[in-house]
Parts: C-alpha cells; sequence; structure tokens
C-alpha cells in the first residue's frame, strides 16, 4: 500500500509551500498535487521530482472529484495528509461580483473541500491528518468580502465538528485561519469597484503559515492561527458583538 498526500491548490501560494513541505517527510511516498493549470503542475514535477503526480482537475466540478476515488482505488493508496487550500474570493459588494463569480466561489471553497474529505476518507487510517484552509476572515461577517468570508465561516465550523466525529478513527482535522498572505490571492480578488477591499493589514508569508500549520496539526490541534495580530482578531471576535466588529473593518478600510 502507498502512503500518499493529496494537496489542492497545489500550483501556487499555501498549497505550493505545502507540497515543499511534505517532500522533506519520509513517510509520505508519493504527492498527489492537484490544480486546474496542467502546465504549472508540470513545472513543479520538473522542479520538485517524481515523487510528485499531477492531476489536473476543476474542483468546483463535483463529478471530477467522484472519479478521483477510483483513481486511489487503482494505486492502492493510504492518505496520510488531505491538505484543502484550493480557494478563492473577489473584493466587492454584492452588484460588482456577477452571479456565475460568486456561486463559483461557493463551489470551490464550500462544495469541493467538502467532496474532496468525502471521497479521501475511506483512504484515510489512524493517524491521518485533514488540513483545511479557512481564514483570518471566518470569525466575523466581512462587508465587501461578503460571500468569501462566509465560506471560511462554513470552512472553520465544518473542520471543528469533522474533527469531532473522527476522533473515534483517530483522524485529526485542523481549520487553518491565517491573515493577508502574500500570494496571487490578492490580485485574483481584485476588481473594479468603486467600494472594495484595499487595505492589507499585517501581511506575511504563505511559508510561515504553512509550517506552523503542518506542526499544528501534528500536534493534534483543530485550530492553527499564525501570528499575535490573528490570534488577537480572534478573541476580540469571541468577545464583541458582530456588528461592532464589521464597523471596526470597514474603518480599517476606509469604507
Amino acid at each position: 500500500m502507498k502512503d500518499i498526500a493529496i494537496v489542492t491548490g497545489a500550483s501556487s501560494g499555501i498549497g505550493r509551500e505545502f507540497v515543499k513541505l511534505l517532500l522533506g517527510r519520509k513517510e509520505v511516498d508519493e504527492i498527489w498535487i492537484i490544480a486546474r493549470n496542467a502546465d504549472r503542475l508540470q513545472s513543479m514535477v520538473a522542479e520538485f521530482g517524481d515523487k510528485l503526480k499531477p492531476i489536473p482537475m476543476d474542483l468546483s466540478d463535483i463529478e471530477q472529484i467522484k472519479s478521483l476515488s477510483s483513481t486511489l482505488k487503482i494505486a492502492d493508496a493510504n492518505i496520510s495528509f488531505l491538505i484543502n487550500s484550493a480557494g478563492f474570493g473577489k473584493f466587492g459588494s454584492y452588484s460588482d461580483i456577477g452571479i456565475d463569480e460568486s456561486v463559483n466561489m461557493i463551489d470551490l471553497n464550500i462544495s469541493g473541500l467538502v467532496a474532496m474529505g468525502l471521497v479521501c476518507l475511506p483512504f484515510m487510517t489512524r493517524g491521518a491528518r485533514i488540513i483545511n484552509i479557512a481564514s483570518q476572515a471566518s470569525f466575523q461577517p466581512l462587508p465587501y468580502l461578503n460571500v468569501y468570508s462566509a465560506t471560511k465561516a462554513f470552512v472553520r465550523n465544518y473542520s471543528h465538528a469533522l474533527n469531532v466525529e473522527l476522533k473515534e478513527r483517530r483522524i485529526t482535522v485542523t481549520a487553518v485561519c491565517p491573515g493577508w498572505m502574500d500570494t496571487a490571492f490578492i490580485d485574483r480578488g481584485k476588481t473594479d469597484a468603486t467600494k472594495t477591499v484595499s487595505r492589507f493589514v499585517n501581511m506575511t508569508t504563505p511559508d510561515v503559515v504553512a509550517a506552523k500549520a503542518l506542526r499544528d496539526a501534528m500536534r493534534g490541534k483543530d485550530i492553527s492561527t499564525y501570528s499575535l495580530y490573528v490570534k488577537f482578531n480572534r478573541l476580540v471576535a469571541k468577545l464583541l458583538p458582530q456588528r461592532i466588529m464589521m464597523k471596526i473593518w470597514l474603518r480599517q478600510q476606509n469604507l
């Protein structure tokens, strides 16, 4: 039986950083890297070696995710790590983001993540880890980032509950809640909206977030937050009413 790790959103950002970290883990025989862009995945194989298995896939398409099950059976795979880092957000008001884009955000950030877990869990055994990328945005509703923050609140709550359900199987689920990271996420999120998110406070890099997330997952933690700033925001969001938190957010963004 082959011990594998699966990383979605692997071609860039925090997903790529997780791949680099997993390359150093001897218990992982193979890393299956999933993203839409096949050329980028092949470039990663050329850069990092044949321990990587590229699987081009659109994770907003549930049928494509379902097909992964047969691939896992053929490979006789045991999944040690499932890292769901695929996702995107758009900045602007409800009227600035089209129906297709809004629904696609939900399909990828929520449905794709849940489907990946359901497909992979039959191939996971005691000691396996699921790492789901949520966000600091999951701690409160965020006007002008409303769909994205709502999807990440789902990811955080879903991960907490799933972690409890899987305790009997000794499988842990960790929700990772980073703040702003210096990745392509920000460029992809920008729109021509008049009112939009434009201030990215306490920016960090994805490598340090991924490293802490992996350490926290190995320790069995159900949530991973990097930096005192994010931890402070998480605490304040528990103490203050959401309407106050939204006012603070709007003032921070000059909205």
